[in-house]
């Protein structure tokens, strides 16, 4: 891995040496824009809207329009001057407990690795994060951009989360929030059965990413000008059934799928979640087997 930072974290009178790598990568398919005759790449040429002449890139600068329709170009000095801390220093303002973030909050996520002058201070930083259940509120600056950021212990390391300002974050305005939905006492308990029975330990490991593992298998036919693999038939009831029926028999194929047993996650149960649902991020699980204090600790749903 290639380290996107370098600095130092600031934590009181200590000083902890690290560098900052991405911690997460996508597995997804990126596709190209091509003639479908010749699948040769689409270009695009950068030209300027007033001039109609194609520029460089060298002569390209930065332009933030203003309401009335006025373009500020910011240069490279324009950003140096920006009263900000840009001395690569991870600061920490004060440690909180871990389940008053919202993982709403939640940005990317970068390894922290100490240099080896370093390590001592950052094992005890880990140690001491570890054992008191507590994450670091920092603020970072990362290509001329400052932000609000979180450090945890996780496994052997410190990982770090970026984070959105709580301006950055939208207030739900929905029309059924202003008005009276009524729940039923039997339909509340019946979900909250449905909830009991289909209960599990979370384990990244238990689901699988089903929408890759079958675009590779069409790109690979298409490739090979084989025959595409069928897509499975969904079968659709025509029946329409109430919300407590639906409950009940949701209960019942939850039951019947699990063989009776508390324990252990089943494959019905898996379908009730989606692969690709992490709203909690990054931010969902803390700590390994070997330091089960931290990982208890349970950050508030999104």
């Amino acid at each position: 891995m290639r380290s996107v930072w370098r600095g130092a974290i600031s934590f009181g009178l200590v000083t902890i040496g690290v560098r900052l790598f991405t911690a997460t990568e996508e597995h997804d398919f990126r596709f190209h824009q091509v003639h479908r005759e010749d699948g040769g790449r689409i270009r695009y040429k950068r030209v300027c809207q007033v001039c109609g002449e194609e520029v460089a890139y060298a002569d390209i600068a930065k332009g933030y329009e203003l309401d009335d329709g006025r373009v500020v170009v910011m240069d490279a000095e324009d950003f140096d001057k920006l009263p900000i801390n840009t001395d690569h220093a991870i600061d920490v303002l004060e440690f909180v407990p871990v389940e008053e973030i919202d993982p709403i909050y939640f940005q990317k996520s970068y390894y922290l690795e100490p240099d080896k002058a370093a390590t001592r201070p950052y094992v005890l930083l880990r140690t001491a994060l570890e054992r008191s259940g507590q994450l670091a509120v920092v603020k970072i600056t990362v290509r001329q951009r400052e932000t609000l950021a979180m450090l945890r212990a996780r496994d052997d390391v410190l990982v770090m989360h970026t984070m959105l300002w709580p301006d950055e974050v939208r207030t739900p305005d929905f029309e059924f929030l202003g008005s009276e939905v009524e729940v039923r006492p039997q339909e509340l308990k019946m979900a909250s059965s449905l909830v009991e029975s289909m209960a599990g330990s979370f384990d990244p490991g238990d689901f699988s990413d089903d929408y890759t593992v079958a675009m590779q298998k069409v790109i690979e036919a298409k490739a090979e000008g084989a025959e595409l693999p069928d897509r499975p038939e969904v079968e659709e009831s025509g029946e329409v059934i109430d919300l407590m029926t639906a409950l009940e028999r949701s209960v019942e194929q939850a039951k019947s799928a699990r063989g009776g047993k508390s324990a252990g996650r089943k494959p019905a149960a898996k379908k009730a979640s989606s692969s690709r649902s992490s709203s909690a991020g990054s931010g969902g699980s803390s700590g390994s087997s070997s330091r089960k204090a931290p990982a208890k600790k349970k950050a508030k749903p999104a």
